[in-house]
């Protein structure tokens, strides 16, 4: 058992400094990692931790350059971004003793730390949101406008060198200040080299999951998965909450929430039904509850009692305790283990009985994270699970669930904040409840805005309460909603080739999917206005609509601040002039994403259940500025050494004597995890052609269909061996302007304002000669300032564009 935990839990950690990397005095140790990250250290006895924690793996650094002072009364430790002053005392850190500077000018008065102060940070994010009815109090994060931040160490557990953990002397202290100014990224960086990676997530968790807690039985669950598929909803995850096991128990053996033996009246062949969830292009997770242990009732109970020398004669429970390590072994050997073998690919960990352990200090949630995730990659699996948030080094067990919360506005509106501002601590991969868990009154609206929102965050996966009226079925929520929720939804899964992508880069770079707007303008107020507004990977700017509509109007509302640049709406196509702030508004059917010129957005052109490579390709590519975008795939689960890289690449010109230019390059890796031919599609978005594009493959020219489609013109390349590589010629391109006029006119034909107003309103704009008159003229009118806000958004989106 021992030898078996060994292999299994085992962690490649590297936690001993260099020690030229290392001052020490007494019982005082610091450790300078980098330039912006000191480790600091105090223990009565001077015996110093050099054992990775269960937040720190890795402490070798190589060793930046710094000064040192040692005098009898002080040590001095400068590098390029702090300053540290230490006044030799017995007995401990304190505030007098012990400062560190954050060089660089960030802020007036507040760049300096002493020693037991907590400093404000742009927040970090939560253990969960259960319960939560709109905004709740965030932890602190890593980042912090004044130049640093800090986290405390000291009350981790120790992690052994078989795998297992042990409490540390309970009188020390061992923190870590980040001086990295405003480089929020570096920041980072050297976060996930200090703490572990990220690691990759199957490209099945990408697509939309299916979840309720509700009493499905075997047939009715595949019923409805039936009908998703006839109509066109795609999926890539089942999640079978609690009864999926036995819960109408005995009251001497507890609740019903735990168990492990499957309820054979709702689901009575399970290796059937697994297996034909599999067949359809799902992947399942169960709910757990593992805090009442295992019953006597349990099928597993009397061979894994008789391992763990329980009483089964005198049926004693087999107690939940996850600090000892042979139950660790049986929890796994026999409750997940057998069924991971018919079919269940990954765990739902649905733990809510607090943070206490027969060890002191021991998080039990830490536990079962840390030792599910690696349960789970043990035969070569890309591990994963799904789990709540247990502190800082989380990041290595994705993804989060953030946890059952109201059917209100409050609750999606606190939403994308807590999402984008979670990346403060490198957890980047949440889960919400979208659609909300629990109460709440039926509000169509809000469905469709929360979905919106799920299809551009991490994991998009629709949940609901208990009972008949609580589903998440598009198609309770009227036909409109339906329609505009299906494609949202299959929008999701044409997204996983742009996603997959993201969810390496977060994996090599540590670059989140997710990244609030100050991560790439730090020194912007208005990237700090937006909380709301993050990044969406490396070509998307999202902004949520999270507040009701105007109701006269028909719009709903968001502000928004485009960096400098042009940008492009990715549902109208309309363009906008960057670096500044605006208020957008749009119908329930569109949402506020932006992408930059010269972006090039891998999609699938297909929408099914299955996450695979495509072999049908769209490329949009948006017209204004270079670009360039390298496309990463493999086989999505991490089964042997197979990435393959397809750089694209493309080139503006504007004028008749260049040639404006797209390349897509023949894939570099192992392409046996590609389709054996795929065909690509050009959405041009912002492209005025006088010419028809030339296509070559292989430096061959190729014939190609041509369609516009609105502002979109639309090129067809044959469908062609994997390996080829493409060159896309454009010659007398420019910038198409934006229908001023046609998209005034149809925003006021929606709007429910009288028809007289309407005209006067239209007649002003037809007759201004640009935009600034258009606007001039109608402030006279003294319009409903709603109504003008609109009007102005798409008058001066990009002024230049009159027409």
């Amino acid at each position: 058992m021992v030898k078996n935990r060994k292999e299994t839990f085992k962690l490649d950690t590297h936690p001993k400094a260099p020690e030229e990397s290392i001052v020490t005095w007494g019982n005082y140790r610091f450790t300078v990692l980098t330039a912006a990250m000191i480790r600091l250290e105090y223990d009565p006895e001077g015996k110093f931790e050099d054992e990775a924690t269960q937040t720190v793996l890795n402490r070798d650094f190589d060793t930046p350059d710094f000064d040192l002072k040692d005098t009898d009364e002080y040590i001095e430790i400068i590098t390029s971004h702090s300053h540290l002053m230490f006044y030799k005392a017995e007995g401990g850190f304190t505030k007098h003793n012990l400062n560190i500077e954050a060089i660089g000018n960030y802020s007036l008065y507040h760049s300096t730390w002493y020693f037991g102060e907590k400093p404000e940070s742009l927040k970090g994010t939560a253990r969960t949101l259960d319960f939560a009815d709109g905004a709740i109090e965030l932890d602190e994060g890593l980042m912090n406008k004044n130049g640093f931040s800090v986290f405390d160490d000291s009350n981790s557990m120790r992690l052994t060198e078989d795998g297992w953990v042990e409490k540390r002397p309970g009188n020390v202290t061992d923190m870590y200040f980040l001086g990295y100014g405003r480089d929020y990224l570096g920041t980072l960086k050297d976060y996930h080299y200090l703490t572990g990676k990220t690691p990759l997530l199957p490209r099945y968790a990408l697509g939309n999951w299916w979840s309720r807690y509700y009493a499905y039985s075997q047939d009715g669950y595949k019923r409805l998965m039936t009908e998703f598929q006839k109509r066109e909803i795609p999926f890539s995850v089942a999640v079978i909450d609690m009864d999926w096991h036995v819960t109408d128990i005995a009251p001497e053996y507890g609740s019903g929430w735990t168990g492990y033996t499957w309820n054979t009246d709702l689901f009575p062949d399970p290796d059937e039904f697994l297996s034909w969830l599999s067949d359809n292009g799902l992947r399942t997770t169960l709910n757990l509850h593992p805090a009442n242990g295992v019953q006597p009732f349990e099928e597993m109970y009397e061979p894994m009692a008789r391992e763990l020398g329980v009483n089964v004669e005198e049926e004693e429970p087999i107690e939940f305790d996850i600090a000892n390590p042979e139950f660790l072994e049986g929890y796994f050997k026999y409750l997940h283990h057998p069924h991971e073998e018919i079919g269940v690919d990954f765990w739902w960990i649905d733990w809510q009985q607090g943070s206490v352990t027969k060890v002191e200090g021991l998080d039990p949630l830490w536990m079962l994270n840390h030792y599910h995730f690696l349960d789970h990659a043990r035969e070569g699996n890309r591990a994963l699970i799904f789990s709540r948030y247990a502190g800082l080094g989380s990041h290595r067990y994705p993804i989060g669930f953030s946890g059952d919360t109201a059917s209100t506005w409050d609750s999606l509106h606190f939403q994308p904040y807590f999402t984008a501002t979670s990346s403060n601590v490198g957890y980047s991969w949440w889960s919400h409840d979208i659609g909300g868990h629990m109460g709440g009154i039926k509000d169509n609206e809000l469905f469709v805005r929360w979905v919106q929102f799920g299809v551009f965050s991490p994991i998009n996966r629709l949940h609901s309460q208990d009972g008949e009226f609580s589903g998440k079925e598009p198609w309770r929520y009227g036909q409109k909603a339906n329609g505009i929720v299906t494609e949202f939804m299959q929008l999701r899964h044409r997204l996983i080739p742009y996603l997959y992508t993201m969810n390496v880069l977060n994996h090599m770079d540590d670059f989140p999917l997710i990244r609030p707007m100050y991560y790439h303008y730090p020194w912007k107020d208005e990237a700090y206005e937006v909380p709301n507004q993050y990044y969406f990977g490396t070509q998307m700017i999202v902004a949520p609509i999270t507040t009701p509509m105007n109701n006269d109007l028909r719009l709903g509302k968001v502000k928004v601040w485009l960096p400098e640049g042009n940008w492009y709406d990715f549902f109208n196509n309309r363009s906008y002039e960057g670096d500044r702030m605006i208020d957008v508004y749009r119908p329930m059917s569109t949402f506020p994403v932006f992408v930059k010129a010269g972006g090039i957005l891998p999609m699938d052109q297909n929408h099914q259940n299955h996450t695979d490579n495509p072999e049908e390709m769209e490329l949009r590519v948006y017209a204004g500025a270079d670009g360039n975008f390298s496309l990463y795939e493999d086989d999505g689960l991490g089964k042997g050494n197979h990435q393959v890289t397809t750089k694209m690449q493309f080139k503006w010109r504007e004028n008749e004597d260049e040639w404006a230019m797209l390349q897509v390059g023949p894939p570099e890796g192992s392409i046996e995890v590609l389709p054996e031919y795929r065909q690509y599609s050009l959405s041009l978005v912002g492209f005025k052609c006088t010419q028809m594009p030339e296509v070559y493959v292989n430096d061959e020219k190729v014939d190609i269909e041509i369609s516009k489609e609105g502002k979109c013109t639309k090129v067809v390349i044959p469908k062609q061996p994997v390996e080829s590589s493409y060159t896309v010629y454009f010659r007398g391109v420019g910038l198409r302007k934006n229908d001023m006029h046609g998209e005034l006119f149809r925003f006021l034909d929606r709007a429910q304002i009288p028809a007289s107003s309407k005209e006067k309103i239209f007649t002003t704009i037809v007759k201004g000669k640009s935009s600034a008159r258009v606007i001039s003229a109608l402030l006279a009118l003294d319009i409903d300032p709603d109504l003008m806000d609109a009007i102005s958004e798409i008058v001066w989106a990009n002024p230049d564009d009159v027409s």
